[in-house]
């Protein structure tokens, strides 16, 4: 049985690879570098969000295709979902499952991850939509790790009061994996800590890791943006702060436990703490 990965040297890409071939699973790793050694996989193919022949060919025959999409401007991402969905169909690989990364993937959303879930519902191609609300590696971006470390205070553009169901990259790929193993489990499937926690909930768990008090400061989505422009460009800095703004006007980020993985499956994401742990830190 042979699994593609999107992405398999990145951040959420390696750790889907990771488990599967602990599980003693064939994976096929997608990069942009042929020369790129991923520890796990065993082939790996140069094979771009751009080109849908490309996409095509690594998704031929494969029992199962992950996919997520990277951050860049919404144009590309519109683009790309495109591309993925028209290899899908020529391909007809037999399961994809597709996280949205925390981006709404309602249909009046209109983004791309709609675009790209909606369309999988269209293909007739077994699937699953994996729906994260944030991920607590955004909080190991330095700027928010740095201030943890050097002033005590953990800092990101949510309101102190906002509960939010926190998952990791780590969860995800567990929850992928577990999504192969049961192609009777379709449409949407919500990861992250139930019930939700708070900026100041994540401050405290950060606190309790590194023994030392940790308060959370409520950053303005126009304060993150210019803290993340450097590391992922202007175009997607901008898109993402939108999507906090728009997040600020909500009550919460909290999974719908009926269709969580802690019910499908009984996988129960890791706390903050169990986390930190887990990634060394």
């Amino acid at each position: 049985m042979t699994y593609v990965i999107h992405g398999a040297t990145g951040a959420q890409g390696a750790p889907v690879v990771a488990v599967l071939s602990a599980a003693g699973k064939s994976v096929t790793a997608l990069t942009r570098n042929a020369d790129t050694v991923v520890p796990g996989a065993q082939r790996v193919v140069v094979a771009g969000y751009g080109s849908t022949a490309e996409l095509t060919e690594a998704y031929r025959g494969a029992d199962g295709v992950f996919v997520h999409l990277p951050v860049v401007a919404e144009e590309d991402r519109q683009t790309y979902a495109r591309n993925i969905l028209a290899a899908v169909r020529a391909a007809r690989p037999a399961r994809v499952v597709f996280s949205t990364s925390g981006a709404p993937s309602d249909p009046e959303s209109g983004g791309a991850a709609a675009v790209l879930a909606g369309g999988l519902a269209d293909t007739g191609v077994s699937h699953a939509v994996i729906t994260p609300t944030f991920y607590l590696e955004n909080l190991l971006m330095p700027y928010v790790l740095d201030a943890v470390r050097e002033r005590g205070v953990l800092p990101y553009p949510i309101r102190a009061d906002f509960p939010a169901s926190w998952a990791s990259h780590l969860d995800i790929a567990d929850v992928a994996a577990a999504l192969f193993d049961r192609p009777d489990i379709t449409g949407a499937v919500s990861v992250g800590q139930y019930p939700a926690i708070t900026g100041p909930d994540l401050a405290e768990a950060f606190g309790a890791h590194f023994d030392k008090d940790v308060t959370f400061e409520q950053l303005t989505p126009e304060q993150f943006r210019s803290s993340v422009a450097p590391l992922i460009g202007e175009g997607p800095a901008a898109d993402v702060a939108g999507f906090y703004a728009s997040v600020s006007t909500l009550p919460h980020r909290s999974i719908t436990p009926e269709n969580s993985a802690q019910k499908l499956f009984g996988i129960t994401p890791r706390t903050t703490g169990q986390w930190l742990t887990d990634i060394g830190l």
